[in-house]
């Protein structure tokens, strides 16, 4: 079988990067609650995506709304806008006196899942005033609180290689479609967002996975972190479980963060996260060659 299921699970640690609809004067995070009714905030996937492709400077599609809805541009293709080629399309066409109309779309072959936080939110609040600004004309102060919460989160990438570059008759070279997922990792290694003033690092701290022959997020939803330690043993049966993930798992940590550094070091062979990425880009150039 062909190693083309490319994927990660990425841990890193924010603080209150992604909020929703509020209420009166109160800025709710995104968060969603599980059996034990704990709550969870997250990062949705949308929000990670759009860090990633503006970063990665894939953000010039073309895109219209002639046809009431904004949407990427029928004559946009993968060949010239990596954008659609890794994250998918849909585009319709109204019908008119040229043209049927109709719907053409494109899975994505780079799927993100959303980065949920690994420690429960306990409910804190910032007190916001504009005071400062109130004081220099002696006006009345605007009140607001907004939900904080910093913790670990862990979000999954999982790229079909298989499928980069290639849509209907259109199959871009071999060395484009490398050059595509290298970028695509490069971004994630130096991922970042802008929010309300802040820039919050969102670069691996742990980071976990590979190139295999079955297209699993096998890391997927079992990273978790208890005490400040990654719960390593998990990961070793998982990666235990086969000889494609024996052979193939790659695992990068940064050295100091965790309680458990050394036994990430010694049970998964974990290496430093530029040495990681670099693994992956090598597998990349490997599958491609």
């Amino acid at each position: 079988m062909s190693k083309n299921g490319l994927t990660m699970t990425i841990v890193f640690v924010a603080e209150s990067a992604n909020y929703g609809e509020g209420l009166g004067n109160i800025s709710n995070i995104k968060k969603m609650t599980r059996g034990n009714a704990s709550q969870y905030s997250y990062i949705s996937r949308q929000a990670i995506r759009y860090n990633i492709v503006q970063q990665a400077e894939w953000d010039n599609t073309p895109v219209e709304d002639k046809s009431g809805v904004v949407q990427f541009a029928p004559s946009a293709t993968i060949e010239d806008y990596p954008e659609i080629d890794l994250f998918g399309y849909m585009k319709t066409m109204a019908k008119d006196d040229n043209a049927r109309g109709g719907a053409s779309t494109r899975s994505a072959v780079a799927r993100l899942s959303n980065a949920i936080s690994l420690e429960p939110y306990q409910g804190e609040l910032e007190f916001l005033t504009n005071m400062g600004l109130a004081k220099r004309q002696n006006l009345d102060n605007g009140i607001a609180q907004s939900e904080i919460h910093r913790s670990y989160y862990a979000y999954t990438i999982s790229v079909d290689l298989d499928r980069v570059g290639i849509d209907g008759e259109i199959n871009v070279s071999k060395e484009e479609k490398a050059k595509r997922v290298k970028t695509l990792l490069e971004t994630v290694q130096y991922l970042y967002r802008d929010i309300r003033g802040r820039r919050e690092n969102l670069s691996p701290l742990f980071i976990i996975g590979g190139n295999y022959e079955r297209k699993n997020p096998f890391f997927e939803n079992i990273v978790k972190t208890d005490n400040n330690m990654i719960n390593v043993d998990t990961l070793v049966e998982m990666k235990e479980s086969s000889e494609d993930l024996e052979n193939s798992t790659i695992v990068g940590v940064t050295s100091g963060i965790f309680n458990n550094d050394s036994q990430i070091k010694e049970k998964l062979g974990a290496v430093t996260i530029a040495e990681a990425f670099g693994e992956f880009k090598r597998k990349v150039d490997e599958y491609y060659a």
